[in-house]
């Protein structure tokens, strides 16, 4: 039986997590590292883990499988947002290769627990190329979109599509803006989150224009984030199954919106472990395995 499904909002059968006690690790860490990583501001450590049980008792509570990936001293703060070390299909799971510098051993720690684990690694993307998880979703089962950002570039995207091509999968490549330059967290998933078949919420403004266009061609209905709600992570939103969501507190225009489409929302007080760091509900996990039935 396959550990791996290529979907965005099917039910949540099994997900990787990085628990923020491993990844943050004590309050001297934090303090050494939140500057250089860019992180907004300094977390706390006690608060962090408060955050953090909250947000994965939400997995459990669905009886998602969790799978814990292992305090790594190689491995910087940002390890907690484990969705970018690789990317999960139908056919094993694809390795990165971290835009940010500072990430660049993520990916092989994740290889070893996969390994460990018997999950099966259909590739890996290698130097000169870079490509992060937060930059690729999937639109169907046939299509991956993969954002061309400051983080994943265009070797990275050329062995993407060398490693899935081949396997009948059409790789979707969407031009990102510049935004706020090489040094912000700007993936496609900052902007576009799918929470069911043809339902995504989406940031507008920095959408390109044929991305949001073929949405619609594809029959998508699109939840609007409102300007206001964008830096709080109003896009980033993870299904556990479709239409049942989790988000962040503090976007109500857009947990309505998501309401009004029939969704239930979930929401949990993250400002040490997602608005600190830039990483959102869909960061904080890797889904591993999605299937029809809950």
């Amino acid at each position: 039986m396959n550990k791996t499904s290529h979907t965005e909002y099917l039910n949540l059968e099994s997900v990787l997590i990085k628990p923020v006690s491993a990844a943050f690790r004590s309050d001297r860490i934090i303090a050494e590292q939140w500057q250089a990583l860019n992180f907004l501001e300094k977390p706390d450590f006690q608060m962090a883990i408060d955050e953090y049980k909250d947000f994965e008792s939400f997995l459990k509570d669905h009886g998602t499988e969790v799978l814990h990936l292992p305090e790594n001293k190689d491995l910087s703060m940002d390890s907690v947002y484990c969705r970018d070390a690789s990317i999960a299909t139908d056919f094993g799971v694809i390795l990165c290769h971290m835009g940010k510098r500072e990430r660049n051993k993520e990916p092989e720690a994740q290889k070893a627990f996969f390994i460990e684990n018997d999950i099966p690694v259909l590739g890996e993307i290698m130097f000169p190329g870079t490509l992060e998880g937060g930059d690729v979703a999937w639109l169907d089962r046939t299509t991956l979109a993969v954002g061309h950002t400051y983080r994943t570039n265009e070797a990275g995207i050329v062995q993407l599509k060398q490693l899935l091509e081949p396997r009948g999968i059409n790789v979707l490549v969407v031009e990102l803006p510049h935004y706020k330059g090489p040094s912000d967290v700007f993936h496609l998933m900052s902007i576009f989150s799918p929470v069911a078949e043809k339902l995504a919420v989406v940031y507008s403004p920095l959408m390109p224009i044929y991305f949001r266009n073929e949405l619609l061609i594809r029959g998508y209905d699109l939840v609007e984030v409102p300007d206001e709600e964008f830096d709080s992570m109003g896009c980033n939103v993870l299904a556990i199954a479709p239409k049942k969501c989790v988000m962040l507190k503090g976007n109500p225009i857009t947990e309505q919106g998501l309401k009004d489409h029939g969704c239930e929302v979930l929401t949990y007080h993250g400002e040490h472990i997602s608005v600190m760091g830039g990483g959102g509900p869909t960061c904080l996990t890797r889904p591993m395995k999605r299937t029809e039935n809950k």
